[in-house]
């Protein structure tokens, strides 16, 4: 059946997400302790937490320069140290995991944070995990989608029995723990594949688009689909949320964080480009993201709510999460834009949005 929906008379919801890199600078050769780049994770989602965020999502990374993979563990301590903020993945790399031990160990992060547990699930945009967990490439697509059905059996009752093609049957058995909330928010990753915006419509899953390029007016069609193919399966569209998941960084003045944030975020996307054979972009090309009809969010406060609100204008999606996880940026820097983002932009956006749906 379902996952849980979060309630749609809350506010539009604005959150971070990260991979935990792991502070390496590319450009000065500056590294950092591990434990460094943990205790500061914990330092920015507590105080994600305290300025009025809704969400801080985790990333699942098998690579040399993340620190997060088994982000459950991360949020379970997150959980612990936060008291109103949602804590997720972005993403759960499903197809190379087990559906039953993601579900046991997202409600036990729920029994510890009093339910605020939520799972986003994708294929992920890497694939080490395939070999490293024994699984086929070529089993790609069907991995995710038998796995995500399961998972989404799963939320429904404390027994199951099914049956699949990747993984062992099971037979009246009982899945514990079971989450504080009735069932655990499980949101879709989704790329830019329409068979992945069909099959969360169908499913009734909450969808998180990832937009970290191009002009964000081509992506609208996608949330056009998951509205239409919601309602050809007989939900609907307006009780499910949607999420726009994009790259950016804020400062108190636009050049600072331009001057922050690119020189790193060039390098990083053209080493990801060498191994996905894309073609280099120098620095002055992907600056031309940060503006209004660009896929970055860079700026100060008032152009990253500008911003918010052109694509909320295009898509009429509930939530909004941003990648900060440049752990080469200075840690008191990004400490501020984590500040702004809850003190200055959060408020701006959800005013103005409460305002558009009728709620002033």
């Amino acid at each position: 059946m379902t996952s849980s929906i979060p309630n749609q008379d809350r506010p539009f919801e604005l959150g971070l997400y990260t991979f935990v890199d792991n502070g390496a600078h590319p450009l000065n050769g500056t590294t950092r302790n591990p434990r460094e780049v943990m205790w500061n994770l914990m330092e920015a989602i507590e105080l994600a937490d305290q300025v009025g965020l809704d969400v801080f999502a985790i990333g699942e990374h098998h690579r040399e320069e993340y620190l997060a993979s088994a982000p459950t563990v991360i949020l379970g301590a997150a959980a612990a140290r936060t008291k109103n903020i949602r804590l997720s993945t972005a993403v759960t790399v499903l197809s190379s995991d087990d559906p039953v031990r993601v579900f046991q160990n997202f409600a036990t992060v729920d029994l510890i944070s009093n339910g605020r547990a939520e799972i986003m699930a994708g294929r992920g945009s890497f694939i080490e995990s395939f070999p490293l967990f024994g699984y086929d490439l070529n089993d790609y697509n069907g991995l995710f989608d038998e796995k995500l059905r399961l998972l989404s059996k799963l939320n429904d009752s404390s027994h199951i029995t099914w049956s699949g093609k990747f993984r062992a049957p099971l037979e009246n058995l009982g899945v514990y723990p079971r989450p504080v909330q009735p069932k655990l928010p499980i949101w879709v990753a989704v790329g830019g594949t329409p068979e992945s915006v069909v099959r969360a419509a169908e499913l009734q899953m909450p969808m998180a688009l990832a937009i970290i390029g191009g002009m964000p007016e081509r992506f609208a069609p996608f949330f056009d689909l998951y509205r239409q193919a919601s309602r050809e399966y007989g939900f609907e569209p307006e009780q499910i949320p949607l999420s726009v998941n994009s790259h950016g960084f804020i400062s108190d003045d636009s050049q600072q964080a331009v001057d922050e944030y690119y020189p790193i975020q060039t390098y990083t996307m053209n080493k990801i480009g060498r191994e996905r054979g894309w073609a280099p972009a120098s620095q002055s090309q992907l600056e031309k993201q940060r503006h209004l009809r660009g896929s970055d969010f860079v700026g100060t406060p008032d152009e990253i709510s500008e911003k918010i609100l052109f694509q909320h204008n295009l898509f009429k999606h509930q939530r909004f999460l941003m990648y900060m996880g440049n752990n080469a940026i200075e840690h008191r820097k990004m400490l501020r834009a984590i500040e702004l983002f809850g003190t200055k932009v959060a408020p701006t956006v959800r005013k103005e949005i409460a305002s558009r749906n009728g709620k002033n």
